[in-house]
């Protein structure tokens, strides 16, 4: 396996004396013992994530009930707005994964609140050229050929989005650095909070300001989760504000190599669904079909809540082991990482397959959309079977400082999966379920191709690569004069 673009951030054999503790004390942690852990650090995120996508399930319901040209123009907006902003904020904000989990493994609190509060100066930034592009979002979408009174509509509903696109700043990487702690127990409760207020900002936005209203809805739930999180932070972490301190182009020039990776990586598995969406925009009925999608994909959504929390804590156990410099550990938790999201994805189709007759009333009562959800989700079904072990792989790739292999399984997609839904929906003339069809083929073949380079990853290799790592930082601190203090110990092991 080549050396990875960036370093990670390894120790070296003289560890303090609490990772050495750790690693003599518990050489090798059993698959029951492992699995333990996980389900600790998961079971919090689960629920966590699973009503924070149900966020989006809200959104569209009031929408649907807002008619079939808003539900249409609300999803198109909402592809528009994940496809340009959330997706590219949350694909930065990845990169704090490897570095957080591992600062935390060995034990460096400095690292942690200087990337944290990196992390958020830099989403902050990008919001500014998303801001600029969102402004012709119209534009943009007539150019692709959709209806121009959906991307009238869509425009409108875009630019209330703002508000949510600022608060994802703060947000997503609060919710992070919090998680590679495993952490996870305020995330959940402020996220149950602030899908509770969904409802009524919901409620109250739509009557007095109608379209528009439900999408500034969503960005009051984002600032108020935003808003509990980092009082949290700021009551309980009494020297955060360390992290402002000896920030050098060092730090930067790392934070966004990773950052880059991560966010191509994100961005591309990302825009795989809402190019599905722009392409159900291009068929016949395009107002039914986008509906029919949204619809189905809102269930997806939900499970997507599953697929980020699995991978979340298989980021966080790698990161963590390696960190303290234990490479039987890490691949211990990325097996047990995979098995169980193997039995999870299984579990979330059979759960499509059998509320494939319900989920569509939930957001229209239009018997048209209902029964193209009901057929599409069988379809449907079967995509997860295979997505929720493919998210599991990414987040282990990610523990390891590599979030670059996760462009090996772009391809599936690209190549494979979207040329096969453009054929089977457009030339044979399937529809819907033939655009689903073909990327489920992709989504399998993403997710064998990743399973084989993570069985090809050398874990006795990753050790020696972190204590090459800390002999060279080790020697640039002496020729330089100097790293901080917390950082040579966590590169060094002073």
């Amino acid at each position: 396996m080549s050396k990875p673009a960036s370093e990670p951030f390894h120790l070296s054999s003289s560890s303090p004396p609490s990772v050495a503790r750790r690693r003599t004390a518990c050489p090798k942690r059993s698959v029951l013992s492992e699995l333990k852990t996980q389900l600790r650090i998961g079971i919090p995120l689960v629920p966590m994530n699973s009503t924070w996508f149900a966020k989006t399930a809200i959104t569209t319901a009031f929408l649907g009930r807002l008619g079939e040209l808003q539900l249409a123009a609300g999803a198109l907006g909402l592809t528009f707005a994940n496809v340009t902003g959330f997706s590219v904020l949350n694909g930065l904000c990845w990169a704090m994964e490897p570095i957080c989990g591992q600062a935390h493994g060995a034990d460096n609190r400095r690292l942690l609140h200087k990337t944290l509060l990196m992390t958020t100066i830099l989403l902050l930034l990008t919001c500014i050229p998303v801001a600029f592009l969102w402004v012709n979002v119209d534009r943009i979408l007539l150019f692709f050929g959709q209806e121009r009174d959906i991307s009238l509509l869509a425009k409108s509903y875009v630019m209330y989005l703002l508000l949510d696109l600022m608060a994802t700043s703060f947000l997503s990487p609060l919710k992070t650095y919090l998680s590679s702690q495993g952490n996870t127990l305020p995330t959940m409760l402020s996220s149950g909070v602030a899908t509770a207020l969904h409802i009524p900002y919901n409620i109250l936005l739509s009557k007095k300001m109608g379209f528009r209203g439900v999408a500034l809805a969503a960005g009051l739930t984002d600032a108020t989760a935003a808003t509990i999180l980092a009082s949290y932070v700021i009551l309980t972490e009494e020297r955060i504000r360390e992290g402002w301190r000896a920030q050098r182009v060092g730090h930067w020039a790392r934070l966004l190599s990773l950052s880059m990776q991560c966010c191509l990586t994100g961005c591309l598995e990302w825009w795989c669904y809402e190019i599905l969406v722009l392409l159900a925009g291009r068929m016949r009925d395009a107002r039914r079909t986008v509906s029919v999608l949204s619809t189905v994909l809102n269930f997806d959504y939900l499970f997507y809540g599953v697929l980020a929390s699995l991978a979340t804590c298989a980021s966080t156990r790698v990161s963590n082991e390696l960190g303290a410099g234990s490479s039987w550990a890490a691949r211990n938790a990325a097996r047990v990482s995979l098995c169980a999201s193997a039995v999870t994805g299984l579990g979330c189709g059979l759960a499509m397959v059998a509320l494939k007759g319900q989920w569509g009333y939930l957001f229209s009562h239009d018997e048209g959309v209902v029964d193209g959800a009901r057929k599409t989700l069988m379809v449907m079904a079967v995509v997860e079977v295979f997505n929720i072990p493919l998210g599991t792989c990414g987040g282990i790739v990610r523990g390891t400082s590599r979030p670059w292999l996760g462009m090996f399984s772009v391809g599936g997609f690209y190549f494979v999966g979207l040329p096969l839904s453009v054929v089977l929906a457009f030339k044979l003339e399937l529809g819907l379920s033939g655009l689903l069809l073909g990327f489920a083929v992709g989504c399998a073949t993403s997710t064998t191709l990743l399973c084989v380079l993570i069985a090809r990853i050398d874990w006795d290799g990753e050790a020696m690569l972190a204590k090459n790592s800390s002999a060279a930082t080790a020697a640039a601190a002496a020729a330089g004069g100097g790293l901080d203090r917390d950082e040579e110990s966590l590169d060094c092991g002073t």
